[in-house]
């Protein structure tokens, strides 16, 4: 396969992001799988998260976009993370509840989430379109949820 080029910025090749809430790597913060946790991730992301076809996963990147105002669940993960800006804004707090500092993070910026520190990710007024990187392959990955930012089951 030859090089090819394209926009994180276009419409294109953008896919809703697929979610399995029963995934063996998505662990619930205090024990368990996310399958057992009170909350709903189908609702939680539909509607809110696209993920890049054209980005190829083999390289331990993922192309995420996020609508406007929409924040990611917290949740830490195993490995150390970093997240590159490419348009829109997010907001992070990191820390058990965002205590141990907060930035936010725009076009041409980046932020490094260390293993095991939790997070909430908030996108800006005009969403934000990013991608995330780890130092192994992504069968390695390992992501803790916490109880901030999501729609929680119907009983």
């Amino acid at each position: 396969m030859g090089i090819e080029f394209f926009s994180l910025l276009s419409d294109e090749g953008w896919i809703e992001l697929p979610v399995d809430q029963s995934a063996p790597s998505y662990l619930w913060h205090e024990g368990g799988l996310l399958a057992d946790a009170p909350v709903d991730m189908e609702q939680t992301f539909k509607g809110n998260m696209w993920f890049s076809t054209k980005v190829d996963a083999a390289f331990n990147v993922n192309g995420l976009r996020c609508a406007p105002n929409f924040p990611v669940p917290r949740h830490h993960h195993n490995l150390d993370e970093l997240i590159i800006v490419f348009g829109g804004q997010f907001h992070v707090a990191w820390g058990k509840d965002g205590e141990e500092g907060s930035r936010t993070v725009g076009p041409g910026e980046f932020w490094i989430s260390e293993a095991g520190t939790p997070y909430l990710m908030t996108a800006g007024p005009e969403g934000v379109t990013y991608i995330e990187t780890w130092p192994e392959p992504m069968e390695n990955l390992e992501t803790y949820w916490h109880d901030a930012g999501w729609v929680h089951r119907r009983h």
